[in-house]
């Protein structure tokens, strides 16, 4: 099983595209960003949820990384 929320690569634009269950749920410059998209979307304990791969999987760059290398 896949995790259910997955951060994609950087965009040109220094955002990342995150879905929720395969779903369109946000563009994150940060974790702060990504933390409150999680909670509006019901994931209540959502910073203590960034690091555990059962619940986020980073996909095409480093994790909490928002700027080219």
């Amino acid at each position: 099983m896949s995790a259910p929320i997955v951060v994609h690569g950087l965009s040109p634009s220094g955002v990342r595209v995150v879905t929720i269950n395969e779903n369109l749920a946000g563009l994150v410059a940060d974790d702060d960003e990504l933390i409150e998209l999680l909670r509006l979307g019901g994931f209540y304990d959502a910073e203590h949820c960034l690091d555990d791969p059962q619940w986020i999987e980073w996909r095409g760059g480093r994790p909490h990384r928002y700027e080219e290398a």
